[in-house]
């Protein structure tokens, strides 16, 4: 099958499967998003989202973050792993956000990146989830299933985000990652996968799969 006609059925296959795409993260704004991404690093969405429920109850904004102090950041997030070291990158951004950045969360890859503990996907993310801006952001499922399907060689990351920014059309990014991030968790796991169950895999992935 030809790369065109594997993307053609991907789009078709994802769109009828996931017609309304809920978003991972509970999150209500830009800035309870981005904070709930960085918490998301090696963590399970289902843990942050416990965590937020409790976090954001405390502190939903820059500035009531801030009043919250580090240590008593770290001690609402520890559940979900790396809790001294996000907690510092969450306080430390929302001071950022404050005085840099009027209270606003910047809608552009630099300023985003250049806040603590917000690397490209975190902002890609942000950019994409919170305003619409195309981008495509690649987790774990997505860089497994880019090679899956032939459509990356699966070296790393940023060639996986290339590859996938240069076959999709770029009105699509933003629901594709969020709906092959789906089918990865329902569908194609990287733990007990079974391919007769993985149909998209078993009609455009890799022979020697």
């Amino acid at each position: 099958m030809l790369k065109k006609d594997k993307i053609n059925f991907l789009i078709k296959a994802l769109d009828k499967l996931y017609p309304k795409i809920p978003i991972p993260l509970n999150h209500n704004d830009p800035y309870t998003l981005l904070v709930a991404v960085l918490l998301s690093a090696q963590s399970t969405d289902v843990r942050v989202n416990k965590i937020t429920s409790i976090l954001f109850k405390e502190a939903n904004d820059p500035k009531k973050m801030i009043k919250l102090g580090v240590n008593k950041i770290r001690k609402i997030i520890r559940p979900v792993g790396l809790s001294p070291t996000k907690s510092k990158a969450i306080y430390n951004l929302s001071k950022i956000i404050i005085n840099d950045f009027k209270g606003e969360i910047p809608k552009n890859f630099t300023d985003l990146e250049s806040l603590p503990g917000v690397g490209h996907k975190t902002a890609s993310v942000v950019m994409s989830q919170a305003f619409g801006i195309p981008a495509f952001p690649v987790d774990t499922h997505i860089h497994r299933l880019m090679y899956r399907w032939g459509l990356s060689n699966g070296k790393n990351v940023v060639q996986t985000e290339k590859d996938a920014k240069r076959l999709f059309p770029k009105n699509k990014w933003n629901d594709l990652h969020l709906q092959i991030i789906w089918y990865g968790r329902e569908y194609s796991p990287a733990r007990g996968w079974k391919k007769e169950k993985d149909f998209i895999t078993k009609k455009i992935g890799r022979k020697s799969l």
